[in-house]
């Protein structure tokens, strides 16, 4: 049975390791140049088809893959004379799988609807590393019947699949993922920034909190660099943090949800990025609790 013809749209770490891995196994790839040449040269030279827009990209394809950073900049590669929605062949799926408002992600669904195709968002878990190997978390909603259609290809890309409802659910329950981690996140780098103000080793808070119920993946995350100053266990950007919690706090406010608990995750992460952090790793805000703390 014939592979589908893939569009995708987005090469940076993640949106390349994905790429490459659907490479690897047989499918043909169209892409277009987003911001930078090195990720699209080196698909090229491996056999995908550089075109000049996200129109031409969906023009060749059965399905889109769209892997951005923002709401934003899905909308404008889907939208406009030159996007996705415009070249999109009747039938085709265009999936988003950045971290994306769920508000937006509805009105781009209606709109793909209305030019003949299905519209799914599917958020990833893991990283560029997982994605290489086909190991990514995928939580994709929307149709069903497109989901079935093109599961064995997101099954090519994750270990883990899965599909969470109507369109949208994918993105709300990222960005409920994501506020928990980076909430947990910056927990417990204030803990470790609290133990050097009150000189307490710390290595001997590690041990006794991770003896107990609060020990975590994200708590480990946090104690590679805090205790052995290695910030890629969570190689995910305060920048990043700071977006996602962001979207999650706009989710809320559209919903009439009064959220109090991502107030002080997103201060924290929106004073370090505009502090010079924006591109340290998560487990760095240590280092920025420590530093106001000293003031």
């Amino acid at each position: 049975m014939s592979k589908p013809a893939i569009g995708f749209i987005g090469l940076g770490l993640m949106g390349a390791a994905m790429v490459g891995r659907l490479q690897d196994l047989g499918y043909h790839v169209t892409i277009t140049a987003n911001r930078s040449r090195p990720n699209i040269d080196a698909a090229v030279a491996r056999g995908a088809t550089e075109v000049g827009t996200a129109r031409d990209v969906a023009a060749a394809s059965d399905i889109v893959m769209l892997c951005m950073d923002t709401s934003d900049s899905v909308e404008s590669r889907m939208r406009g004379a030159d996007g996705v929605i415009a070249g999109l062949k009747a039938g085709a799926i265009a999936v988003d799988f950045g971290t994306s408002l769920p508000g937006s992600t509805k009105a781009l669904g209606a709109e793909v609807s209305a030019a003949g195709g299905t519209y799914l968002d599917a958020p990833l878990g893991r990283t560029p590393m997982h994605a290489k190997d086909g190991l990514l978390n995928i939580m994709c909603s929307g149709d069903k019947a497109a989901y079935d259609q093109i599961e064995p290809v997101l099954k090519d890309l994750g270990e883990n699949v899965f599909h969470l409802g109507a369109l949208g659910a994918g993105h709300t329950i990222k960005l409920i993922n994501n506020f928990y981690a980076m909430t947990s996140a910056n927990a417990m780098a204030e803990a470790f920034a609290m133990a050097d103000a009150a000189a307490v080793d710390r290595k001997a808070l590690y041990d006794v909190v991770a003896a107990g119920p609060n020990h975590s993946g994200m708590m480990d995350f946090v104690k590679a660099y805090a205790l052995e100053g290695d910030p890629n266990m969570l190689a995910f950007a305060v920048k990043n943090g700071a977006k996602d919690v962001g979207y999650y706090r706009q989710m809320a406010e559209d919903l009439g949800f009064a959220t109090i608990m991502s107030n002080a995750t997103i201060e924290a992460l929106t004073t370090a990025r505009d502090n010079g952090m924006a591109d340290n790793m998560v487990p760095e805000m240590v280092d920025f609790f420590s530093t106001r703390a000293k003031r």
